[in-house]
Formats: C-alpha cells, sequence, structure tokens
C-alpha cells in the first residue's frame, strides 16, 4: 500500500496536471475568441454581396467542403435549412461520381476551403460555370483558385491555429463555422422568418414545445366553463365545481367575456345571501385573456406574473376556450 507521503505526492502531481490542462484549455479558447473578433471587424461590403446571392436563389442553397470544411459545413447547411433558407450538403468528391446532378440551375452553391486549393472542389467550379449557378467562396486566401473562380469570395482574416503545432484546423474551423452562423441569421432577418415558422421546422423536442401555440393546448366546445352573468351564484358554482379549473367565465348579452370568478372572488363575498346573488355581482370585470395564437409560452409568462393557474382563450372578445397551467406543464412548455 502506498504511504501517506506518496498519496500526497500523486495528488499534488493530478493538481498540477489538471492545472496545465485548464490553461491549454483556456490559451486555445482565448486564441479563438480573438479571431472571431477579428472576423467580426473585418466583415465588408462582400457580406453583403454574398447575402444578396443566398438570397435571390429560388432553388436551395447548396453547401460543399472537403474534411474539416466539410464537417462545418453539414452544420452550416443544417442550420440554413432549419431557420427558412432550403439547404443541403453535397460532399465534392461525390459530386464527381453523380451527386453534381444534386446541384440545380436554380441553386447557389457555398463552397468552403480554408486553403481555397481544395482539388476534389475543381469538378463543382466547373459545373457552376458551366451552368451560371452563382459561386460564394469561404476561404483564407483571396488569390486562391477558388476565390477567382466565386462570384463574391469571404476572406477569413489571418489567424493562428490553436493547435500548438499550428496544423490541425481549429482556429480556421471556428471562424467559418461562425461566419456560417451569421449568413444563416442575416438571411432569416431579411426574410423577416418568425418564431412560427421556426416551429414549422423544429415541431419535435423541447424547443418545438416551447413554440407551442395556445390553439394547440387549449380546452375549448363544452369544456369551457362558462355562464351567462345573469346567473344566480347557486347554479354558478355548480358549473364552476363540474368545469375543475378553479374559475368560470361570465358573459354578457353579445356573448363577450364580461368577468371571471375565481375562488378568491368567492372567499371575499363570503356572507349569507351569496347563493342568491347574480354573478355580475361577485364577478371580477376584464379579466387576464389571451389569444389562440399566441405562444405557450407567452401564457404561461403571463401566469406566473399574475400568480394564476388558467387563462380565458378570446377571439374578438368571445371565448373560444380554456387554458390551464398543467396543460402547459404537460406540453413540456415550462
Amino acid at each position: 500500500m502506498m504511504n501517506r507521503t506518496a498519496v500526497l505526492t500523486v495528488r499534488a502531481g493530478q493538481a498540477e496536471a489538471h492545472d496545465a490542462d485548464i490553461a491549454e484549455a483556456r490559451r486555445v479558447i482565448e486564441t479563438e475568441a480573438a479571431a472571431l473578433a477579428t472576423l467580426a471587424a473585418a466583415l465588408d461590403g462582400s457580406f453583403g454581396r454574398a447575402l444578396d446571392r443566398l438570397a435571390a436563389v429560388t432553388g436551395r442553397i447548396v453547401v460543399t467542403g472537403m474534411g474539416k470544411s466539410g464537417h462545418v459545413g453539414r452544420k452550416i447547411a443544417a442550420t440554413l435549412a432549419s431557420t427558412g433558407s432550403p439547404a443541403l450538403f453535397v460532399h465534392p468528391a461525390e459530386a464527381s461520381h453523380g451527386d453534381l446532378g444534386m446541384i440545380a440551375p436554380a441553386d447557389a452553391i457555398l463552397a468552403l476551403s480554408n486553403s481555397g486549393e481544395t482539388p476534389e472542389l475543381s469538378d463543382i467550379l466547373g459545373y457552376a460555370r458551366r451552368f451560371a449557378i452563382p459561386l460564394v467562396a469561404v476561404t483564407s486566401r483571396a488569390d486562391s483558385t477558388l476565390a477567382r473562380h466565386a462570384d463574391v469570395a469571404l476572406v477569413l482574416p489571418a489567424a493562428p491555429e490553436a493547435c500548438p503545432m499550428g496544423l490541425a484546423p481549429t482556429t480556421s474551423t471556428t471562424l467559418m463555422l461562425a461566419l456560417g452562423d451569421a449568413i444563416a441569421v442575416a438571411l432569416l432577418a431579411r426574410k423577416g422568418f418568425s418564431a412560427s415558422d421556426f416551429r414549422v421546422f423544429h415541431p419535435g423536442g423541447r424547443l418545438g414545445q416551447r413554440l407551442a401555440r395556445v390553439r394547440d393546448l387549449m380546452h375549448a366546445g363544452a369544456e369551457v366553463p362558462l355562464a351567462p352573468e345573469t346567473t344566480r351564484m347557486d347554479e354558478a358554482l355548480v358549473i364552476m365545481t363540474a368545469g375543475r379549473f378553479g374559475c368560470l367565465g361570465l358573459t354578457d348579452e353579445a356573448g363577450r367575456l364580461s368577468g371571471i370568478i375565481t375562488d378568491g372572488d368567492l372567499r371575499r363575498h363570503m356572507e349569507p345571501g351569496l347563493l342568491g346573488r347574480r354573478a355580475a355581482e361577485v364577478m371580477t370585470r376584464n379579466p387576464r385573456t389571451i389569444g389562440p395564437d399566441a405562444l405557450g409560452a407567452e401564457a404561461l409568462r403571463m401566469m406566473n406574473e399574475r400568480r394564476i393557474t388558467a387563462l380565458f382563450v378570446v377571439e374578438d372578445g368571445r371565448p373560444s376556450g380554456i387554458l390551464h397551467v398543467h396543460d402547459l406543464l404537460r406540453a413540456g412548455v415550462a
């Protein structure tokens, strides 16, 4: 067994190793962060011209790249597609063996290559010129073959790779990825892509749940606890209890929601003769409501702010449903 001194020595050695690991990790992150700041400052009119080309296509944005640039390109294509810019990734080597047919004249090409001299891209470059397909390049060399063949070249600023040997693509791929995100989000802003549009492409998972609409979650029809405001309180209590929402909506002669009765209203009016009074005398007027097209997340925010558990859903002043906080929790909105 190791003695106490040996154990302490081992632990001290581990601590020193961990400190060195953290220092190296910080160096990498700081190197890449500095490069990103340089990229942001270097953006110029070429970015706007590239966006003009990509926004004008009636087909898809075809992203391509080899090696690490290809891995980054797949992510950029996915981000574009999920934010309203139809896109796909085409592997340049596969393109030379039939996949060029995936690129149509109505498309645009976004080609990634740090050196700009990737030989596997040559067939795609020739194909783009042959069929006059717009080509936007992302490269670190303005004088490269790729940049010279592109309609618009987005040139990455000179920055050292975070790899201590300066060989492994690290900083360069981070810059490509960030520039791809910038392109996708700028296109999103140009097109006025909304949260409702976003949900169309993200129906599953937590994101889709948070973007669910009130109309998709609310109770409607006979489930909605409603009564005319002229209803006697003894009848109103029966309807309110049967509804199981802890509240009752009251309507005027035109069918508009004029008030609400909650457990709190009952406590405030608890006195002899309560059951013989009219609901209009007990209800709280102008209750907080929400529209059917509002996001479930907005409904949850309103409930939390007002410390209430249910909201009536109204259209043109008339109640069309009711939403309980439990409906939001079950749907995963919270």
